[in-house]
């Protein structure tokens, strides 16, 4: 293994120092190092709160900023943040209109975001599980929380931005949340730094079909394929999952999992894009890139989002994070 470390003990907080200096115009850090959160907060706006493991950045810290999160809780790699971060973040970022948590779902998020909404005042949350993959795995009951994340996360900071109240924030989510399907396929395991060795094997001419962003297994293993046939079979099971839903605007969303070239992420998308039209889809909106990551991993997801009027106009929104700025 090779990694720029100094140590695997203090990995997280080393980076969590590097990114909240890099980015000091629009960010601070908590005591303790238990958040990051907007440097200037905007009094009477519901705050939206998210976290969780790191390894998967710029998911969710690189996302806090105006349009997008009041806050961000990281965990160790892999690991869920403590109740007590998300109490923290609450109270620090919580200008009087209460919060939301947005949580992915991962057994561990769930519980902790679970308890610490149940020790605070004012707080309402959304669980995200937009992943068709599997229906259970070795990190949750139900679906996983995936990349759809980042798509909540930035309709819902807009909705918030302008105004929009808790309840009614918490019901957008939720369908947003509904609207949305992802699918992963790795290439390659990532390695985490307090393991030193690659999470799983897999051969030189395998993939792992269906992948969480932790590694964990997802429908099969199977033989690597061509990118089409990669792209069609993804953009079947999203298709499949959403049925007759599935028709007009929508957002397309390719993610990278950190070790994949944006070469290859564009020609990713440009294989779903073909399929998605092709069966009814009108791509109107369209984000490329590596933003839900899982370390080291070669690979990516395929997320699909239906839109209407509002929800399109909300993504349109202008926003200014570390990891996805526009229209400021």
């Amino acid at each position: 293994m090779k990694k720029f470390l100094n140590s695997v003990d203090t990995v997280l907080t080393e980076s969590l120092d590097g990114f909240v200096a890099a980015h000091a115009d629009i960010l601070a850090l908590g005591d303790e190092h238990k958040f990051v959160r907007r440097r200037t907060l905007k009094p009477g706006k519901v705050a939206l709160i998210s976290g969780g493991g790191s390894g998967h950045e710029p998911l969710h810290g690189g996302l806090v900023g105006h349009g997008m999160l009041d806050a961000a809780c990281p965990g160790q790699v892999f690991t869920s943040p403590t109740p007590d971060q998300m109490m923290a973040a609450a109270e620090a970022v919580n200008t009087g209109a209460g919060c939301l948590f947005i949580v992915k779902n991962y057994e561990g998020d769930v519980m902790n975001f679970d308890m610490a909404a149940e020790m605070s005042e004012g707080v309402m949350q959304v669980v995200t599980n937009d992943d068709v993959a599997v229906e259970n795995s070795s990190y949750t009951t139900g679906r996983r929380g995936v990349a759809g994340t980042l798509v909540v996360e930035k309709i819902l900071g807009a909705a918030a931005e302008q105004g929009m109240a808790l309840k009614p924030l918490k019901a957008l989510g939720e369908r947003i949340n509904g609207a949305t399907r992802s699918m992963g396929v790795a290439l390659t395991s990532c390695t985490v730094p307090a393991a030193g060795r690659p999470t799983f094997d897999i051969g030189d001419g395998e993939m792992e079909f269906g992948v969480g962003i932790h590694g964990e297994p997802g429908r099969r293993r199977d033989a690597l394929k061509s990118a089409d046939a990669i792209a069609e079979e993804i953009c079947a099971a999203i298709s499949g999952d959403l049925g007759d839903r599935a028709k007009g605007p929508a957002l397309l969303f390719v993610n990278g999992f950190g070790g994949t070239p944006l070469m290859e992420l564009y020609l990713m998308y440009n294989s779903a894009r073909k399929i998605f039209e092709k069966n009814g889809v009108t791509v109107a909106r369209s984000l490329v890139g590596s933003y839900v990551t899982s370390l080291d991993m070669a690979g990516c997801s395929i997320t699909l989002t239906m839109l209407d009027d509002e929800t399109t106009a909300l993504w349109d929104a202008p926003v200014h994070t570390a990891a996805l700025r526009r229209g400021m």
